[in-house]
């Protein structure tokens, strides 16, 4: 069987999905292909949070854009993604922790960021849930985080309603050059094929590559998360430290996801497969010591998230060298703040429009020898 489409995109997270819907929205005849399901992988199983100051440096222009269009998602996907945008700290508890974070504020500050260095008195007025031992807070007005699971239902009925062939449980297994473009083969031995193509596949980005000849070392992050019974109001807005191990909100049903980054076992063949007890106990014991009240709290569930980083931790979002018409993205730390905007940018390029902001060559990590001419 064989299919013929303007866009074939592989991955859908939040950053093909993305491309996919407004391509397709454009008038291009799209299909989005995924190995699993819909907005179940690295974009499904995060902690959803929005912001700034877990975001490189370099990546503020972006994500402010992007936290833009994550509140107003309703007006621009058509669906509600359960955003709630609040007040953001980040705490330093040791004198090193409030080195780092002096340091880092003033970098994202200089970037765009909205944050202020604040007093612990004063960050307890906008937290009031903190504990004792603050030394130093970081206060951004641009904060706040989604529902990854609310996120890929409205994904999912935007991409529907927009036109766009989905093809779920469709491993992509190899993708060739064509007269027309690209053929795609799938595991189940369709063939698709498509005048343009995007690779979405997050920690599936250095496989998808080596189709084209091309290594791009993608590092997977096998990130622990943890979630609350429900509570009472425990906490206003999103908590972190300047190390980086903590992020924590509490959703408006109750619950209060903690997440951090803490490692547990796996890989991208077998994907996110054992918890870590005693990182999740780590993980809970910064938790509370940020928010006590949570010392009372149950918890309901834990699991864990792939994570896809590349060399610099910034994204690749642009052509595949030597490939005419066809496209990366994906792979950046903490991207899902950023991805949308970043999407969208990408789609402009492949719609023949300027991007508002530059986006991110792959050629940039490969070795000299390997960018073609």
């Amino acid at each position: 069987m064989s299919e013929a489409y303007d866009l074939a995109v592989v991955g859908a997270g939040v950053h093909g999905g993305t491309v996919a819907l407004l391509c397709a929205r454009a008038g291009l005849r799209t299909v989005l292909l995924e190995r699993g399901s819909l907005f179940r992988e690295a974009s499904g199983v995060n902690a959803g949070t929005l912001t700034m100051q877990m975001t490189r440096v370099a990546l503020i222009p972006y994500a402010l854009r992007a936290h833009a269009m994550w509140a107003g998602a309703r007006r621009w996907l058509g669906h509600d993604v359960g955003v709630v945008v609040c007040d953001g700290l980040s705490l330093a508890f040791t004198e090193a922790e409030e080195e780092l974070l002096a340091f880092r504020a003033g970098k994202r500050r200089d970037a765009g960021a909205p944050i202020d260095l604040v007093s612990p008195a004063r960050a307890a007025e906008v937290e009031p849930g903190l504990g004792p031992g603050v030394r130093l807070a970081g206060h951004c007005r641009v904060d706040g985080y989604a529902n990854a699971y609310l996120t890929g239902l409205a994904y999912a009925a935007a991409l529907r309603e927009a036109g766009v062939a989905i093809r779920e449980n469709a491993p992509v297994t190899a993708v060739e050059p064509s007269d027309a473009g690209y053929a795609l083969a799938t595991a189940a031995g369709e063939t698709i094929r498509a005048r343009r193509l995007v690779l979405a596949g997050g920690v599936w980005l250095e496989p998808m590559l080596a189709w084209f000849g091309l290594h791009v070392p993608i590092r997977v992050l096998i990130n622990q998360l943890a979630v609350t019974e429900r509570l009472g109001p425990v906490m206003r807005t999103v908590v972190g430290i300047a190390s980086g191990l903590l992020s924590l909100k509490q959703y408006p049903h109750g619950t209060v996801v903690i997440g951090g980054g803490w490692q547990g076992r796996g890989d991208r063949v077998r994907g996110a497969v054992e918890l870590v007890p005693e990182s999740l106990v780590g993980n809970l014991r910064l938790a509370c010591h940020a928010i006590p009240a949570l010392r009372a709290a149950r918890l309901a569930r834990a699991w864990a998230g792939l994570e896809a980083e590349t060399a610099d931790a910034l994204p690749i979002a642009g052509p595949i060298p030597g490939c005419p018409e066809a496209y990366a993205i994906g792979s950046v730390h903490s991207g899902y703040t950023s991805g949308p905007y970043i999407a969208a940018l990408l789609a402009d390029r492949i719609l023949e429009r300027e991007p508002a902001l530059p986006l991110f060559p792959l050629d940039r990590l490969l070795p000299e020898a390997a960018v073609p001419a």
